[in-house]
This record gives C-alpha cells, structure tokens and sequence, in this order.
C-alpha cells in the first residue's frame, strides 16, 4: 500500500532513527491534513461562485458536503492509522472490523449531508434567490416535502448499514411484514398522528402563523409548529397547546386568520323620551358609517330601529371593517362607537341607562330625630306639616325617652321619701 512512499519512510527510518510503522503514521496524518486543506480552500472558493449561476440546487450540494466531507477525511485518516498498527502488529481479528466501520462511517456521514442537503432545500424552496423565476413554496408544504425526503433518507442509510453489518436484507423484509402488523397494532396511535399531519400537510385547514380557535373545545391561539405527530399552538395567555394531529380530523376548527373583514356589530340604547328623535339619529349614523375609511361599504351595512326594549329604545349597528387586525380593528370600533355619541347628542338626546321609577300613593311620613316631630307630606298637594312624635317613631328614639321617663320616675320617688321624712 505505501510502495510509493517506501523511499520516504526509509529516510525517515535512516535520518531520524524512526521505526517504520510509526513514520507510515505520521505520513498518513500529514497526507490527511493536507487533503483536508485542499477541500477547504476548494468549498472556500467553489462556494460563492456557485451562488452565483442561475442553476438554485449546485450551491445546495456544495454547503451540504462541507462538513461532513471534511469530517470523512479525519475519519478515514484515523481508521488508516489503525489499519497500519493493526498490519505491524499482525492483529487479524481486527481487520474484518476495521473494514465495516469504514463502511459504516462513510454511509453516516452520508446520510447527514443529506439531511443537510434536505434542510438547505426546504428553505430554498421558500426563498428563491433573488432574481430567480421560481416561485416561492409554502411553508407547510416546503416543510412536508423536506420531512418525507429525510425520512427517505434515514430508511435507505440505514438499510445499506445492516448490508454493511452483515445482516440479510431479505431477512429484514420478510420480518418486516409479521413485524409490521405487529407495529400496527402497538403503535396504531402514532400512525394515526402521522397520517393525521400528513391530512393536515395536504389539506392546509391552518398554516403556522394562523389564529386558529375550536368553538367545541377550548382550544385557541397561534399555530406555532405543525409536526408529524403534534401540533403545537401558542395560546393568548403565551401557553404552549399540544394537541395530536389524529384529533384534527373531528375536530371542528375556526381560522379567524382567513377572513377578508372584522365585522362591527353593536346595539345602541336611547331614553324613550327621545323616540321622535331617533329617525334622524339612524339616518346619522347611517352616513357617518358610509363616508367612513375604515369601514368597508362593498359589504352589508346595517343601521335601523331595531325594537322597544325594556329599559330603551333599540338602535342596530352592522358594518364591516376593512382591515382585519385585531388593534386596528379596535381602534377602528373605538372612533365609530365615539362618533355615535356625539350624533346623539347632536340631535339633543342621550344614551339609557337601565333605570327604575317608584310611584307612592299615600303621603310619606319622615322621622326627625332632634325636636320629636315627624314631617308629612301630601303627594296631591305638595304640602308639608308636623305633628308630635308617637308611637311610630324609630326604635332607638323611643329607647332614649324610656331612659329618660325613669330617670324622672326615680327623681319623683326620692323627693317624696324626702317629705316623708321632713313631715315625721
């Protein structure tokens, strides 16, 4: 294998008194950093030149090989070491080992860079290089198509490694039948998952970034990641949801991301003592909502008398917005809702509130607490007059004057003994 370096190591041997095997080492490790160097300066300068041709997959292959090429390289060195340590000291048992983990190690790092190269595609499809007639892909289906190439990937590397290993193939696919039917049975949950994400991928009910929201379940918030067994939905309140894909498929969803306009819909409530008013108060507000910015006239635009309601009169509000962010939206109904309030005080009239009127049909009696009258008042007159406090006066009144009826008593029976006294 070394016959070409043979006069070299012979130098090495003869100059510097250095076994042979070891100079063969340390010529395999300067041959290894070499190679390594060349392939850096080549990734170095192929790179941006391939970055610039029209072809969008070259510049893919080339930063996809970068790493584990040069990992390949080290690793190849090393395993080179072993086979010259191996060959001086006559180690035949290792030989056989020696050869599948160089096949075991060239098929990993493979399948790595094809994942990389999976990775690198995904985002190429959705960001063309600029310039470039392709279209930009969907996320979703950017993300689907990347994650069935990798798993293509991971299923073929690992096939050739068990070839490598010495395992029958054969054998892996007759077992792959029994054991198939068994994974089914044991694993019938995750497949469900998986072909419900793969539903989801297809049929594109919500996409991440979509506000998605369940009216059966409490389910609502921003669709974050959407993966081959979970999908993970960010709430309002900055939770994480995760929810397994398999119950997508009878769940009904809402996807408020995709409606064209925010619908304003709002009673408005007057004092039944403004009823001939409210004719030209609808017709008011009826054209402040049509020469509005924010409000989309192309939709229904409602503005009627709506019915007598219990405590007032009823007026409906049904527009739309334009706009379908949720704080612009709000800014939108908070200028609307204003500009309502002040048309109706334009026309002399004012918002209800629920309120409750007490008719009393005889004359109210109040109490006075000082002097121990009470007032009376005729509600047909209007007049109010007095009279000596009696037996309907207030608990607590009636208390002080028990006191101080026996304070008089006791006051009378202490100056009768007195008389008593003075006559005996």
């Amino acid at each position: 294998m070394f016959e070409f370096f043979t006069p070299v190591m012979d130098w090495f041997q003869a100059t510097l008194g250095v076994p042979l095997w070891v100079a063969a080492i340390g010529l395999v490790i300067v041959m290894t950093l070499l190679i390594d160097l060349v392939s850096w300066v080549v990734f170095w300068r192929l790179g941006p030149l391939l970055e610039k041709t029209s072809n969008r997959w070259d510049d893919i292959l080339i930063q996809s090989l970068r790493r584990p090429l040069r990992i390949w390289i080290w690793l190849m060195g090393g395993l080179l070491c072993l086979t010259i340590i191996r060959l001086h000291w006559e180690i035949d048992w290792i030989a056989g080992h020696l050869s599948q983990a160089r096949a075991v190690v060239s098929l990993f790092l493979l399948a790595w860079a094809g994942l990389r190269a999976v990775k690198l595609l995904e985002k190429r499809l959705i960001f063309p290089p600029a310039g470039h007639r392709a279209k930009p892909m969907d996320a979703d289906t950017a993300s689907a198509v990347s994650k069935i190439l990798g798993a293509v990937v991971v299923v073929l590397a690992g096939l050739l490694m068990l070839s490598s290993l010495g395992v029958s193939l054969s054998g892996v696919v007759a077992f792959g039948g029994f054991g198939g039917l068994m994974i089914g049975f044991a694993a019938r949950d995750m497949l469900s998952n998986f072909f419900g994400g793969l539903v989801i991928h297809l049929d594109k009910p919500f996409r991440v970034g979509d506000w998605v929201k369940s009216p059966e379940r409490e389910i609502e918030g921003v669709v974050e990641d959407i993966g081959w067994r979970l999908t993970r939905i960010r709430t309002f309140a900055s939770r994480p949801l995760y929810i397994p894909n398999s119950a997508f498929s009878n769940l009904v969803l809402e996807n408020p991301s995709r409606m064209f306009n925010r619908r304003l819909f709002e009673t408005i409530r007057l004092r039944y003592t403004d009823i001939e008013r409210v004719a030209e108060i609808v017709k008011s507000i009826r054209s402040m909502l049509e020469s509005h910015d924010d409000v989309d006239t192309d939709e229904q635009l409602l503005v009627y008398f709506q019915t007598y309601g219990e405590h007032a009169l009823e007026i409906m509000v049904y527009a739309f917005a334009r706009t379908t962010d949720w704080s612009e939206f709000q800014s939108m109904k908070q200028d609307v809702l204003l500009r309502i309030y002040d048309i109706v005080r334009e026309h002399d009239a004012c918002l209800a509130l629920p309120a409750s009127e007490l008719h009393v049909a005889g004359p109210v009696t109040v109490a006075s607490e000082d002097d121990g009258e009470t007032a009376e008042t005729d509600d047909a007159s209007g007049t109010t007059h007095s009279r000596a406090a009696s037996s309907r006066e207030a608990p607590y009144t009636s208390s002080r004057q028990r006191a101080r009826d026996a304070r008089q008593g006791e006051a009378k029976d202490a100056s009768q003994d007195q008389d008593q006294e003075s006559d005996a």
